[in-house]
């Protein structure tokens, strides 16, 4: 019994060691922020490695079709715009 407690004790370790995640961790799936990030470029349609123009012109293109004034809805605009927000804070050079 010690000997099972001690290589499941040292196969945690290893697996935090080399993968950066405890072992329970595996079993919860992707995180909040890892959906929202994957439903904003959804929701502006750009692609994972989309750059800040990119990001720009895909919420304006949205903007135009979602805007109260063309039969969209406030909620909309606020959505296009925390997903453009969203995936502008990812990008690599924003920090």
């Amino acid at each position: 019994m010690t000997r099972l407690i001690f290589f499941a004790v040292i196969g945690i370790a290893l697996c935090k060691a080399i993968t950066g995640r405890w072992p329970w961790d595996f079993l919860k799936g992707p995180s909040t922020r890892s959906q929202a990030i994957f439903r904003a470029r959804k929701l502006l349609a750009v692609r994972k490695d989309a750059g800040r123009d990119e990001i720009l012109e895909a919420h304006r293109r949205l903007i135009t079709m979602v805007h109260p004034d063309r039969g969209g809805t406030n909620e909309q605009v606020h959505e296009a715009n925390a997903a453009r927000d969203l995936l502008l804070d990812e990008l690599p050079d924003h920090n």
